[in-house]
């Protein structure tokens, strides 16, 4: 029973306010005591035994809307880099895909298929749904067990769930070849650039520091980079929802995704970590292409060392 003495109610109130005021000034005095205590869990994404996309993965390409042919050459010169070891500066986009070699069935080649697709005239129309991506897809799969077609849409297309709760996706599904891998991924430029191409934009939420420069001049187009790193590696890792991933089969962390946020050393939420800077143009990087291209790449989930894995 509590007691009723108000003096003693006082007593105890006062006294509580004490412990707690040293404990808290105690905490923040022995940060690396407390880090000790608490103890991040290791990231694990777990293989499901399902198959994966091996060897050569052929990626096919729709441009849906329009695209300059300048923007165009950007996402095409990094396809061509994942690969490439012509590159003779390092660290390279090539040196960051090779971590997908260490997952099951070994190293990976990606291949830019000759089925690239321009429908500059909004086929159906400028508002998408899933369905319309998968439609888009399945017309232009082509066979092959390691092949994801990749829809991309311009900036002036909306897609069911754009900038709300995704900037890219992946799924697969059957078409007129069998069973195929297809991605999207958005131009979030007058969208949702704070949400879908930061760090080249200030976030919508969260420490409004400045944003970093585009590596090639375009921040729709260099937010879209990092976006089809994303599902690309999420596609050839866990094409069919019974690959490598963590969490919810409908709602998975991949190969990239596990890592959202990471480019370089010491990131933490609100700060991509430590990158390289172009001295002439202060553009901000972590990785060369072909064509001296720049590019900033995601950290991807490492599966022998179970960390997020950067290249600077």
């Amino acid at each position: 029973m509590a007691s009723s003495n108000p003096i003693r109610r006082r007593f105890t109130l006062f006294t509580s306010f004490l412990i707690l005021f040293f404990f808290f000034h105690h905490s923040m005095a022995t940060p690396r005591k407390l880090a000790a205590i608490v103890k991040q869990q290791p990231l694990v994404l777990n293989y499901h035994n399902g198959p994966l996309l091996n060897g050569n993965v052929t990626v096919n390409l729709i441009w849906y809307g329009k695209f300059t042919p300048s923007q165009r050459a950007i996402v095409v010169d990094f396809l061509n880099s994942v690969n490439s070891p012509s590159s003779s500066s390092s660290p390279s986009v090539s040196s960051w895909w090779r971590t997908i070699g260490k997952y099951y069935g070994g190293q990976r080649d990606v291949v830019l298929g000759d089925h690239q697709v321009l429908d500059e005239h909004y086929s159906l129309g400028k508002s998408l749904k899933t369905t319309h991506l998968e439609a888009l897809a399945y017309k232009s799969a082509t066979r092959g067990k390691s092949s994801v077609v990749v829809v991309l849409t311009s900036a002036d297309v909306a897609v069911e769930g754009f900038c709300m709760n995704r900037c890219g996706t992946h799924g697969a599904g059957k078409g007129k070849n069998g069973k195929i891998a297809y991605a999207w991924v958005g131009n979030s430029v007058s969208q949702c650039p704070g949400q879908c191409a930061w760090p080249f934009h200030q976030p919508i939420y969260g420490p409004q520091t400045p944003p970093l420069v585009a590596p090639n001049g375009d921040v729709g187009m260099d937010g879209m980079i990092v976006n089809l790193a994303t599902v690309l590696a999420g596609t050839v890792t866990n094409p069919f929802k019974n690959g490598y991933f963590q969490g919810s089969v409908n709602a998975p962390l991949e190969a990239v995704s596990a890592c959202t946020g990471i480019f370089g050393a010491g990131a933490y939420p609100g700060y991509p970590g430590e990158v390289l800077v172009d001295k002439t143009t202060g553009a901000s990087y972590n990785a060369f292409g072909v064509n001296g291209r720049k590019y900033l790449v995601p950290a991807m989930w490492d599966p022998e060392t179970s960390t997020c894995k950067t290249i600077v």
